[in-house]
């Protein structure tokens, strides 16, 4: 039996693309590190939609969880015929103010571990000549951003990474999806529900039903990309035709001095 693989499909926008898969008939395997979530999430999907949903326990963050994961796909008969990779984390902070063990734990989560999915199951994929994958990077990707450096060096990895797979996939009928996402109305974002509000209708922020819409969209149409909404193509522009030092000036502004020194 086919199934769509999700990371990180127990909240947010792994949720919503979990519920929209599962909308259109396809049988769903929630996987996150949240286990009795995963149990809650999946029974939900089954009642609603009326498809098989398998829920698995999974630390993305630790470098053989690709492994057990493909592993227990097998050892359950399980074919993933699409991947979503999508499960992160988004931590805001100067980079000497965070953890050292920061390092590999959002190396691991947002390149390590996509990368062995990919390999694991895309194998599979070329081999059965048919198959999707689904990363989502980030608009971040197209330079580098203080406070955040983490994140956006992986996420520029991903982006790296996915156009590499859809050049060599193609020939085998496997189809590779970049999502390029700008904010997205998470619980990622510590924002009280007034000013999340007033973003998202400014267009600022984005529903994550709407991303969520936005990259199976995408990935139906076997698109290489998408950068859903106008604000976020606007930002990816501006990144692309401006060098990263034109950032320094703003830098050197007291008021953002203050408020860097408190991350």
């Amino acid at each position: 039996m086919k199934y769509t693989l999700i990371t990180g499909a127990s909240s947010g926008i792994g949720l919503c693309y979990a519920e929209q898969f599962a909308a259109k008939g396809e049988n769903i395997i929630v996987v996150s590190n949240q286990e009795e979530r995963n149990e809650e999430v999946a029974a939900d999907l089954k009642q609603r939609f009326g498809v098989e949903a398998v829920a698995l326990y999974a630390d993305l963050s630790k470098a053989d969880s690709a492994e057990q994961i493909y592993a227990w796909c097998k050892e359950h008969d399980l074919e993933v015929s699409t991947l979503v990779s999508n499960a992160g984390i988004l931590q805001f902070g100067l980079f000497l103010h965070t953890k050292p063990t920061m390092a590999d734990f959002i190396t691991n989560l947002h390149c390590i571990t996509p990368a062995k999915l990919c390999r694991l199951f895309g194998e599979d994929m070329c081999a059965r000549g048919e198959g999707r994958i689904l990363i989502m990077s980030s608009m971040t990707a197209w330079t580098p951003y203080i406070t955040i450096s983490y994140y956006a060096a992986t996420k520029a990895y991903l982006k790296s990474f996915a156009q590499s797979l859809w050049y060599e996939f193609r020939a085998h009928n496997v189809t590779v999806t970049t999502v390029y996402p700008g904010a997205v109305d998470t619980p990622l974002y510590n924002l009280k529900e007034k000013p999340r509000k007033w973003l998202r209708r400014l267009g600022l922020m984005m529903s994550a039903e709407r991303l969520a819409k936005c990259g199976i969209r995408a990935l139906e149409r076997r698109r290489r990309a998408v950068i859903p909404g106008l604000f976020s193509k606007i930002a990816v522009f501006a990144c692309w035709l401006l060098p990263a030092h034109t950032i320094l000036p703003i830098l050197k502004i007291p008021a953002v001095k203050r408020l860097l020194a408190k991350l």
